[in-house]
């Protein structure tokens, strides 16, 4: 990570259970992490308000292009290339599913930002199976280094997606992903939002794939059924889903957020832990259940798959929104 304009700065994360700052030294830029929230439960939280700082949104047409690193199977890739097709795009029917939400009325809550959202595309999908930049563990300059070799265009966003057995420093220890911008061209004038998320099957599913996993501490529940049977996987589409949303509402961290600049909750991770209706620590909220695997959902995608999608903060209520 540089200095002055080629400094990065990775915005905050936390993914459903996750919540906290860390302070970083005065030679980097501010960065955010997703700290292990069981803690927190024990706090009352203030209210939650989103305060809109008046900087760019991004807004219109997106392209999302998906950069796996280390090995990921066919299936894995499918089950998040469909989420991000579905995000735009309404599900058909498809059995019992059809009285489900979808995946693109949970996106839709980005559309009562200011600005009106963004309508989703999948762009690329790169495979860099070999891993270009060594087994791990990855630093955050490595992510951005990442990014930036996928290729920076206006109107897309490259999420880096890392396999299982790819350590990046410190996930788990203080985050589950992270978003961030990067800076070129002349003068640093240009900006590009990128994001990172990793597969927690192995390192630390406890955390970073919860409900579908045991946690290590605090409020104990049986592990809720996967809606596409990978603990990992479908972990990592939550903290997909709720990174998208910090992306387009805080792209380069003067949007919305609360808290500190670089360090506050943003739109998913506002409702960390929040499912469905009636959540409260330990307990994800009402959910919908498929008859045939027991696998616990709450919006469905393109050609009836299911997914588990955090809430998000409405900013016309001042309230976390789900789906069910």
């Amino acid at each position: 990570m540089g200095g002055g304009r080629k400094k990065q700065a990775f915005q905050p994360l936390l993914i459903r259970f996750v919540l906290a700052a860390v302070v970083l030294s005065a030679a980097a830029a501010p960065r955010c992490a997703a700290f292990n929230p069981r803690m927190l439960f024990l706090v009352k939280p203030d209210p939650i308000v989103l305060r809109d700082h008046g900087g760019a949104l991004l807004t219109g047409n997106l392209t999302v292009n998906l950069l796996f690193y280390g090995r990921f199977t066919p299936a894995q890739r499918a089950i998040v290339a469909d989420f991000v097709r579905s995000l735009s795009t309404a599900a058909a029917p498809r059995h019992r599913a059809a009285a489900a939400p979808s995946v693109a009325s949970w996106w839709r809550t980005t559309s009562l930002y200011r600005g009106g959202g963004a309508r989703v595309a999948l762009g690329r999908q790169i495979l860099d199976e070999r891993m270009s930049l060594g087994p791990g563990p990855l630093s955050p300059g490595n992510v951005t280094a990442l990014a930036r070799a996928a290729g920076h265009h206006r109107g897309a966003v490259t999420a880096v997606l890392t396999a299982a057995d790819v350590p990046v420093v410190p996930f788990c220890v203080s985050r589950c992903g992270a978003h961030g911008r990067d800076l070129a061209g002349a003068h640093g004038r240009a900006r590009y939002a990128y994001l990172w998320a990793g597969n927690p099957a192995r390192q630390c599913p406890g955390q970073c794939a919860w409900p579908f996993h045991q946690p290590p501490y605090g409020p104990q529940a049986p592990p809720l059924v996967p809606p596409n049977g990978d603990v990992g996987v479908d972990g990592m589409v939550i903290s997909l889903a709720a990174l998208l949303t910090g992306t387009v509402t805080n792209p380069y961290g003067d949007g919305y957020y609360q808290g500190d600049a670089g360090a506050g909750l943003e739109a998913a991770t506002a409702c960390a832990g929040i499912f469905g209706s009636g959540a409260y620590p330990g307990y994800p909220g009402k959910l919908l259940t498929d008859p045939a695997t027991g696998a616990s959902y709450n919006a469905v995608g393109l050609g009836g798959r299911k997914y588990l999608l955090p809430a998000l903060w409405d900013p016309t209520t001042s309230q976390c929104k789900t789906l069910v």
